[in-house]
């Protein structure tokens, strides 16, 4: 036998419609799918409520209900008769669950009060090219984007076709029975409002093109390709929709003497025979300020000197990368006769021959160290 709606709800027989409603919201919280996932029993209170609540929150339903019981509408007149899904309830009581909902709103409908499903803009796309530096360093861009904004003045009224729901429930015989799904409303487009009156220069949902300076908060540590997302920055949308999101992609310039490897950098260090003989200071420039360096005499070509904590900051924990100085002797192309008689006079000198100890890597055990 059916359950009394009164006793579904918790009610008496002389509540207000007020009352009714807030014993309905009360009960659809408490069973609501989202708060008992997976939950059979939970699902079939869900739906008995939104069944009593619909006869009940009816003037001339709850007047035959209240005569006649659970058979003034055995037939398929409405509650009694037929078994609601899902679809059918978060339509047409939406409005119920309003500003107290489980993540802003139910059944996807969005936050709003109308409990409609809440139409977002079209996202925007730009590109943000980045020096090294301001790759290391984070920076703040200011971006001029075109933008769709509504048009001041513009008026919306409630779609007739989906009664402001931005979806319509459609019917179909199957070989299972009558099945009802929800599409999006083709006429207002799933925001739930149409166009009442707009200025002329607006197209027809009532935007208009406006340049807008949007500032960007790069942080250190991308990497060329990243995409970075500023949030309602993108196109609005119709009526009571929430704007899109501006897409900013990340291009690294290339450093004139640094390159990047991850949040490694590396520097070519080019020094003359005298400077390796006697050994030198040099100073590097890096991407936050120069770096003063000392090079022992005698250093050898192919040396790696490790500046630690002088790279690119790691984007997702702490601690930077390092910069990698590499050592190259730079071999003079032409001679005048002086220098000439030195070195022929120098082949011969112990000290002059290559003599190099086990702690001396070679270049391949050097580009073993770097990839291991």
């Amino acid at each position: 036998m059916k359950k009394d709606f009164y006793e579904i709800l918790g009610i008496s027989k002389s509540a207000t419609p007020e009352e009714i409603k807030k014993a309905y919201r009360k009960k659809a919280l408490e069973f609501h799918p989202d708060k008992n996932p997976g939950d059979a029993a939970a699902e079939e209170n869900f739906k008995a409520c939104a069944e009593a609540y619909e006869i009940l929150s009816d003037a001339s339903k709850k007047a035959k209900y209240d005569q006649y019981g659970h058979q003034a509408f055995d037939g398929g007149g409405g509650g009694g008769g037929h078994h609601m899904n899902m679809d059918d309830i978060f339509s047409q009581f939406g409005d119920i669950f309003g500003g107290g909902g489980f993540g802003g709103g139910f059944g996807g409908f969005g936050g709003n009060s109308g409990g409609q499903r809440r139409v977002k803009g079209s996202n925007l796309r730009i590109k943000v090219k980045l020096t090294l530096e301001e790759v290391a360093n984070g920076v703040e861009k200011k971006v001029k984007v075109k933008r769709k904004i509504q048009a001041p003045g513009v008026k919306y009224k409630t779609c007739s076709t989906c009664n402001g729901q931005g979806q319509v429930l459609r019917v179909t015989n199957t070989i299972l029975g009558r099945m009802q799904t929800a599409a999006t409303c083709n006429v207002c487009g799933g925001s739930g409002q149409i166009i009442e009156s707009k200025p002329a220069n607006a197209d027809g949902y009532g935007m208009i093109m406006e340049d807008e300076t949007v500032s960007i908060k790069i942080p250190a540590g991308v990497v060329d390709g990243m995409q970075l997302k500023v949030s309602s920055k993108g196109n609005d949308a119709p009526g009571n929709g929430i704007p899109g999101d501006l897409i900013v992609a990340i291009e690294e310039l290339e450093h004139e003497f640094l390159k990047r490897e991850g949040e490694n950098l590396h520097f070519d260090l080019y020094i003359s025979f005298p400077e390796a003989a006697l050994g030198v200071s040099k100073e590097i420039e890096a991407v936050n300020g120069k770096v003063r360096i000392k090079l022992e005499e005698g250093i050898q070509s192919g040396k790696i000197l490790r500046l630690k904590g002088k790279g690119i900051p790691s984007l997702n924990s702490y601690g930077s990368g390092d910069l990698l100085v590499h050592v190259n002797v730079w071999t003079p192309k032409t001679l005048n006769k002086e220098q000439r008689v030195f070195f022929e006079n120098s082949l011969k000198e112990e000290n002059f021959i290559p003599h190099p100890e086990k702690g001396d890597k070679s270049f391949f055990d050097k580009v073993k160290d770097m990839f291991s």
